[in-house]
């Protein structure tokens, strides 16, 4: 069971990213902030609006020091089919990973046995590999790339300011909280 606090499940899979197939392992990303997206299928109904807001955002994510993956159950060949006839998912200028056989999903826990397809889950890992966030939900709601984007700017800011924490709808610029020395009746 993946728990906050901890070691993220390693990996090493095939991805489809700048039009080329290479292999990607999470260790490639110490040092940066990952972002990884499972998603239950490619040539879906949700899934293309989701990686398209992502992509849009991209360069905000890149600029805070992190990196997406977005991973489904579906192989390479698929996502470059998916890329190539999609307005939405052409866009997608990310890696799109492949859990063929489901493994990465299993690890992270959002893995449907009867379906071969993953829950809708976002986890947030940290520059040294560790689970800062983790969101998992059915497959029929859509995520909020905004909100995605606000809760790793929460995760870095508490990261880089020990003692600090982010109360509900923080955002950069707002007042944050120091646990033992503000007092209940500020908030």
């Amino acid at each position: 069971m993946v728990k906050i606090g901890e070691k993220a499940p390693e990996f090493t899979t095939e991805a489809f990213h700048n039009n080329e197939i290479k292999k990607i392992s999470l260790k490639d990303y110490k040092g940066k902030w990952v972002v990884l997206m499972f998603y239950p299928g490619d040539f879906t109904f949700i899934c293309p609006t989701e990686l398209y807001e992502v992509a849009s955002m991209y360069d905000k994510f890149k600029e805070l020091g992190a990196e997406v993956l977005s991973i489904s159950t579906d192989s390479v060949h698929v996502h470059k089919a998916w890329s190539d006839t999609s307005k939405a998912v052409s866009n997608v200028k990310f890696p799109m990973l492949s859990d063929k056989n489901g493994n990465i999903s299993r690890s992270y826990n959002s893995y449907i046995e009867d379906e071969g397809v993953s829950l809708r889950g976002t986890f947030i890992i940290d520059p040294e590999g560790i689970l800062k966030t983790i969101e998992i939900h059915d497959n029929s709601i859509g995520r909020n790339a905004n909100e995605l984007y606000r809760i790793l700017q929460a995760a870095k800011y508490v990261s880089q300011n020990k003692g600090q924490v982010c109360p509900a709808s923080w955002a950069p610029g707002k007042e944050t909280l120091r646990p033992g020395l503000d007092l209940v009746g500020k908030i």
